[in-house]
């Protein structure tokens, strides 16, 4: 992986963890056990730490930075969806910040929170725990369900199966010439490999909801 030291500090990775070989890793960076780091991933430790906890996942594209001397944070259980841009933040314990939003300095999103796809979360704003935050710029809008937070939760431990799954079988390969048609697709088994009761959590929540 692309991992470089700056100012004698070098990025710190648990052997657990999977990070993917396009995701660039700069300087005062922790990333905890079971992580997952998706691919153009950017956690530029370069001012500020960057700290991603236990169980937490960074997907595609992403980015991590902060101001010097200020922290970026995801704690344990985290979910960063798709080009998601965190700057200077704290995001609390099993919440979730959706596809390409933007969360600002000094904001604190609570435990099992959700971000919604596309927010802009302001600076300094502190998001109460189970709330579901959309907009922008951002507003809580209601608290979340059970049944939210427990889709919430099933997804990453699918992540945090992905994380599994790339640590033992992902190498790179020439791509095929031709399509079988016959080939084989990724079953729910090998995709929640490990995890219990997770089906749910490979639906969209918009499916999860119409039951």
């Amino acid at each position: 992986m692309p991992c470089y030291s700056l100012d004698g500090l070098s990025p710190v990775v648990h052997p657990s963890a999977f990070v993917h070989p396009s995701a660039e890793l700069i300087g005062d960076v922790w990333i905890g056990a079971n992580v997952y780091i998706g691919p153009l991933a950017s956690l530029r430790g370069d001012f500020g730490r960057i700290v991603v906890r236990d169980g937490a996942n960074v997907q595609d594209t992403c980015v991590m930075h902060a101001f010097p001397g200020k922290d970026c944070v995801v704690e344990v259980d985290g979910h960063i969806g798709h080009g998601a841009v965190l700057h200077g933040c704290t995001v609390g314990r099993n919440a979730l910040v959706g596809m390409n939003s933007v969360v600002m300095d000094e904001v604190e999103i609570g435990e099992s929170a959700i971000v919604a796809a596309g927010a802009f979360v302001r600076a300094g704003m502190k998001v109460p725990a189970r709330s579901l935050l959309m907009g922008s710029p951002a507003k809580v809008v209601r608290e979340l369900s059970d049944d939210e937070v427990r889709w919430k939760g099933q997804g990453t431990q699918v992540y945090q199966a992905l994380a599994r799954r790339c640590r033992a079988s992902l190498v790179p390969v020439e791509p095929l010439a031709h399509a079988d048609e016959a080939r084989s697709r990724f079953t729910p088994a090998q995709l929640t490999a490990g995890v219990s009761e997770a089906e749910m959590g490979l639906k969209p929540l918009v499916e999860v909801k119409r039951g």
